[in-house]
């Protein structure tokens, strides 16, 4: 274990948060808010721990292997979220450090679930901050390092595929740097086309900049206690539009650009996804349909929802609690299966679930062919047994995390339907849940030691468990 590079990029890390925080700074001192010295306080905060960690810890070897990437990404999310929580907390807008350290989780992890009751009341800046964390996690803020800090080893990786979302995770082009650069500059891109449209639509400048934040992290942070259902139809199809996109594999954007556009129309997981989401739209349109309202009416409503959900963004134009059953059935199915691998949002990734398809198809071939030699092919490759282990093996440990949680929370004095979909929200990083914990309210009633075990789920959920788990592993601190 090479901890010297570990404890330098986590200060690393740590700087550029600091750099980050400066932003939300401007907007304090545009808007001439007390919140202002929070963040001056909390960057010079961060900036003497990055500086301790990079100046004592300096490695004299820069080669990342396994091991140090899955413990650096975790290592660097735990470090944005306490040292992220602090404007909140020295603000005293949010006077528990608990809380404000739920609040940054679900920010950094593009969760958007909160512990706010007026959200309104609080600062620009710091809705600005709270909104870019979504920005920020949602690529990936390791991702970003590897962009633009140089000497980073080729081997990094290694911390790409620890942080980004989903099974599969290569090199766009030879050089990782040079894919860590093309992935944001996708991403940057497709933010600030958003913010066109959005700004096209009426939408104030800060109101834009929010919630382009909040959808291309799919996060789900927004300046309004009813989420997007005050803005306007086209507004809201406008998000519901980029939500779609933002849960997209970004590789096949990238396919896109060097005019593969063939390859990229073939996606099976795109495909799935898109049937999902169409498939789901239309059940949850003819479902709400009796409630009253138009036809056109309804499809917005159902399509934004449900766009909303698989790709784990967390914004609300209606109150879904008050739908019918089957609709709140189709919802919490997919808070689980989320949206593309490669792409910021969440959930079990619609790869996966292909995956699974394939191979239950494949057992019940060998059920009535048990000669037949049966292989396994996904977007056009073949799939080894190994990964389809490994798959097998993440079923297991995601299911197990989830009873786990869902028991710590058995704790409160809650009902069932609560504390179920209060944990599949946090762990698939979606935000708004069924029960008390729905979109027409937030999680401000769980008790402290909830907040930390939703807190847990989020990030379990964002950096999908293995890293986490391999950080706290006594054997992954050994020598050998």
């Amino acid at each position: 274990m090479n901890r010297r590079m570990v404890l330098y990029m986590v200060g690393t890390v740590v700087k550029i948060e600091a750099a980050l925080m400066v932003l939300p700074l401007i907007a304090s001192f545009i808007y001439k808010e007390a919140c202002s010295t929070a963040f001056l306080i909390s960057i010079a905060a961060a900036l003497a721990v990055g500086f301790a960690l990079t100046l004592i810890f300096k490695p004299g070897s820069k080669v990342i292997y396994a091991k140090e990437g899955f413990v650096i990404v975790s290592l660097a999310w735990l470090a944005l979220s306490a040292v992220g929580a602090l404007p909140f907390y020295i603000s005293g807008e949010i006077p528990s450090y608990v809380d404000a350290f739920f609040e940054t989780v679900s920010g950094f992890t593009t969760t958007g679930a909160s512990i706010l009751t007026d959200v309104e009341a609080m600062s620009r800046g710091l809705l600005f901050w709270r909104s870019f964390t979504h920005w920020v996690g949602g690529m990936g803020v390791l991702v970003f390092v590897m962009a633009v800090i140089p000497g980073v080893s080729d081997r990094s990786i290694h911390i790409l595929r620890a942080e980004a979302p989903g099974p599969i995770v290569g090199k766009l082009v030879p050089k990782m740097r040079q894919t860590a650069r093309i992935l944001y500059i996708i991403y940057m891109v497709m933010t600030v086309v958003e913010i066109a449209f959005l700004l096209a639509g009426g939408m104030p400048v800060f109101d834009s900049l929010i919630h382009a934040f909040g959808t291309a992290g799919t996060g789900g942070f927004g300046v309004k206690g009813d989420s997007i259902a005050s803005y306007s139809p086209y507004l809201q199809w406008v998000i519901t539009v980029f939500m779609l996109l933002f849960g997209i594999n970004f590789n096949l954007y990238y396919l896109v650009l060097i005019k593969k556009f063939r390859t990229a129309i073939k996606s099976e997981e795109l495909w799935a996804y898109l049937i999902i989401f169409f498939a789901s739209t239309a059940v949850i349109t003819l479902n709400i349909m009796p409630m009253g309202g138009s036809f056109s009416e309804n499809l917005r409503l159902a399509a934004f929802q449900v766009s909303s959900i698989v790709t784990t963004t967390g914004y609300a134009t209606a109150d879904f609690n008050q739908w019918p059953t089957l609709s709140k059935t189709v919802i919490l199915l997919l808070m689980f299966i989320g949206s593309c691998a490669g792409s910021t949002a969440g959930g079990f990734k619609v790869s996966r679930v292909v995956l699974l398809m394939k191979k239950i198809k494949r057992e019940l071939q060998k059920l009535l062919h048990p000669r037949a030699v049966s292989v396994i092919r996904f977007e056009g490759k073949r799939v080894d047994e190994a990964t389809m282990s490994s798959l097998g093996s993440y079923l297991a440990i995601y299911v197990l995390f989830y009873c786990i949680f869902v028991f710590l929370l058995g704790f409160e004095t809650l009902d069932l339907e609560t504390n179920i979909s209060a944990v599949a929200a946090c762990y698939n990083n979606i935000g708004p849940a069924l029960g008390a914990a729905g979109p027409a309210s937030n999680y401000a009633f769980y008790s402290p030691f909830s907040k930390i075990v939703l807190s847990m789920a989020m990030l379990l959920g964002r950096l999908e468990i293995l890293p986490l788990i391999l950080t706290f592993s006594p054997s992954t601190w050994t020598k050998k």
